[in-house]
């Protein structure tokens, strides 16, 4: 299961190796200063936008890849049920990361805090 890590000015996505494989991508490292929002949501399936190009994917079961639409490219990682930490950036390289997480709501706090840390010091 994806980690998330603040490494720095850096949020960082650090993925399994299955998770490389089956992404056809590496870790993530999205500058703190491009993070608008982060939330939880109970229904990942539903935050999922665009068509996978590439990685798996198998419907209600895995989505684990980058995911293309008019305008957007966002990161998965959504397995089966249970809640998702939803990061939107603007400039980060994605416009949305989907991340499955047992423990949601504290990765959410973590990233909420040091985009908050991240912006007192810039300002």
């Amino acid at each position: 299961m994806a980690t998330v890590d603040v490494d720095g000015s850096y949020l960082v996505v650090r993925l399994s190796p299955l998770e490389k494989l089956g992404s056809l991508h590496g870790d993530l490292r999205i500058p703190l200063a491009t993070v608008t929002e982060v939330r939880v949501s109970e229904q990942p399936w539903s935050e999922l936008r665009g068509m996978r190009a590439p990685g798996t994917g198998l419907p209600g079961v895995i989505s684990l890849c980058t995911r293309r639409g008019v305008g957007i490219k966002d990161f998965a990682a959504v397995y089966r049920r249970g809640p998702a930490v939803v990061i939107e950036t603007d400039g980060g390289g994605f416009d949305r990361i989907v991340l499955s997480r047992e423990d949601a709501p504290e990765v959410a706090r973590r990233v909420r805090r040091a985009t908050t840390l991240a912006e007192a010091n810039a300002g």
